[in-house]
């Protein structure tokens, strides 16, 4: 189990440094992480669960981690609230940051490269 360190979140020492509000309850009942080590084999604290959060959802870990990190995510509220902020913040980033290219601009680029190429073509 973990013990609270100074900065810490009161529900989950390892959220510090996510994106705000990550990691805050207003339940008393989550603050209280569940060792759930001795039924699903070796246990990861908070800190360890957040530390790698991000290799989580990038997939970045082995599955044996992978699985260890899933399965405190699944009994800790503080860090699987975490962990659906990120993943739902992550999936927004990616649907805002579309950047849609004129087709305007993509045909002068084509036309230019034609060009170039035109021009190079008749030099050698």
């Amino acid at each position: 189990m973990w013990q609270s360190k100074e900065g810490s979140s009161a529900a989950c020492p390892g959220v510090e440094g996510m994106s705000e509000d990550v990691g805050e309850t207003k339940d008393a009942e989550t603050t209280t992480p569940v060792d759930a080590g001795g039924l699903f084999g070796p246990s990861v604290d908070c800190v360890e669960a957040v530390h790698e959060l991000y290799h989580y959802l990038d997939g970045e870990l082995t599955e044996e981690r992978r699985t260890e990190i899933s399965v405190h995510l699944d009994w800790c509220g503080p860090c699987g609230g975490a962990a659906e902020f990120e993943a739902e913040l992550r999936r927004v980033i990616a649907d805002r940051c579309k950047d849609r290219v004129p087709d305007s601009l993509i045909r002068r680029v084509a036309e230019a490269i034609d060009e170039e190429s035109r021009q190079h073509d008749d030099q050698h």
